[in-house]
């Protein structure tokens, strides 16, 4: 088989240059996985409920209902939590249904010792009876099965046969076949690993929007900045590297005699993902409720002392190394903001307006960023996004270190660990953003919502800052 169109939005395997908008408007697979996820969920819910209330009803009548739901209660919120960290709702269950009934059965199992291990030890088990709970355990594990059979047209319906979208980028390395694939001719649609023009990677990112795994083929001088591209690129990424094969390297696959190097990986799963994109929505949205007198005094005042536009809009690098409008309020007189940011703010700025100084001096000009995480462009929590014409000292931020497409792997925060940390303000030398970047990479490592909530604590105590200006 060769290398196929997705699924949603049908491509052609060689599509032309203006092609690429094509990949920008293919639908990604995740969120359709997550309703698989959810669907496996309830279906197994309604499978234990269902079998524990026909056991009842079969062994005591109506009389036996109540007793059979009161069991089934105790059992799910058990099953539920053994099933999230046994598998029983991950890809391979969505992959195969053998798989998926498995696991159910296993998390099931746990889950029925445990309660029975905790009817013991409370010496309840006496209220319930024996027979009841047999009869509905195996009348459990019958419905689990026959559920997960049923839910797999669903799961084919939403999610199509692969489940994920895979991407071979052909770039003029070793010809490859990955079969189910999709293909994109680098030369055609114009894809340049240029780790020094952010429009070629804002392009790059546009193609890999709906994609979950991509494999690169190209010439060796070109993997290196291919890898580096990856990074950041919040994905499963693969160069072909043939040596792989012939070395037997650990951390790689080979398919087909083709050795495929692992040189990337997103950083959060889907759980961790949905986790923090639900904190993101629940506290923006909250604090917009809250915020909304006091935004709507800053847009007054903004336009009494200078006129409009109120907000400053500014394109940014976002997550994947893809551009978005970053909103700010405006605290520059009018036709003096620098849209590319290639002159950092300094302290006494001519620039900035009374109330500009004000609320940069507060940090109420980032607010209008709760919008931008609402629209899911930006996190609570990340690296701050960057200008395009940023500069420390005389250099791009991205000509000071190699690393620095890789903080872009997560989605830009309206705060962040560097800022905690007090690294903020003007980049006047190359040490400022090296620091940045530091905090920024430690953060990717080992992302959790405990973390996350220490940062937005701290944000509070450094909101007024010397160096925000």
């Amino acid at each position: 088989m060769k290398p196929t169109a997705l699924t949603a939005g049908a491509l052609p395997n060689h599509a032309a240059p203006d092609g690429i908008a094509q990949f920008g408007q293919a639908q990604p697979l995740a969120q359709r996985r997550l309703q698989g996820y959810l669907a496996l969920m309830v279906g197994d819910i309604v499978a234990i409920f269902a079998a524990f209330c026909l056991a009842g009803y079969l062994y005591l009548n109506v009389a036996g209902l109540a007793q059979a739901a009161l069991l089934a209660q105790l059992l799910v919120p058990v099953f539920i939590t053994v099933a999230l960290y046994n598998g029983a709702y991950s890809l391979a269950t969505l992959q195969s249904s053998q798989s998926g009934m498995l696991r159910a059965i296993s998390a099931f199992a746990i889950s029925a010792g445990v309660v029975v291990f905790i009817a013991y030890y409370t010496k309840s088990s006496a209220n319930f009876s024996r027979v009841l709970f047999s009869v509905g355990t195996v009348l459990s594990v019958i419905m689990l099965c026959w559920v997960r059979l049923q839910m797999r047209a669903f799961v084919r319906w939403r999610c199509g046969v692969r489940m994920v979208n895979e991407l071979l980028i052909d770039d003029g390395g070793p010809r490859i076949e990955l079969p189910g694939a999709m293909l994109a001719d680098a030369a055609r649609l114009q894809l340049v690993p240029a780790l020094d023009d952010p429009a070629a990677l804002n392009r790059i990112g546009i193609v890999l929007h709906a994609i979950d795994r991509v494999v690169v083929t190209c010439p060796p001088e070109r993997r290196a900045a291919w890898a580096k591209l990856l990074k950041g690129a919040n994905i499963d990424g693969e160069v072909v590297d043939e040596s792989v094969a012939e070395l037997g390297a650990h951390g790689a696959r080979t398919v087909g005699g083709h050795g495929f190097l692992r040189v990337s990986i997103g950083p959060l799963g889907m759980r961790a993902r949905a986790t923090k994109r639900l904190f993101d929505v629940v506290v923006a949205g909250l604090a917009l409720l809250v915020l909304i007198p006091l935004l709507v005094i800053v847009a007054i005042a903004i336009l009494l002392e200078d006129g409009s536009p109120v907000l400053f809009v500014q394109r940014r690098v976002g997550r994947a190394n893809r551009f978005f409008q970053m909103y700010k309020f405006r605290s520059m007189a009018l036709g003096r903001t620098d849209q590319d940011g290639t002159h950092s703010t300094q302290r006494e700025d001519a620039r900035i307006t009374r109330i500009g100084r004000l609320i940069r001096k507060t940090s109420i000009d980032e607010l209008p960023q709760l919008f931008n995480i609402l629209k899911g462009e930006m996190s609570i929590v990340g690296p701050r996004p960057h200008a395009l014409g940023s500069q420390a000292g005389e250099k791009l931020f991205w000509e000071i270190d190699e690393r620095y497409w890789e903080r872009h792997a997560l989605k830009p925060g309206l705060t962040g660990l560097a800022q905690i940390r007090g690294l903020r303000g003007s980049t006047d030398h190359e040490a400022d953003l090296t620091e940045r970047l530091e905090a920024d990479l430690e953060y990717l490592d080992g992302w959790t919502l405990a973390r996350d909530l220490r940062i937005v604590f701290r944000t509070v105590a450094v909101v007024i800052h010397d160096q925000a200006y």
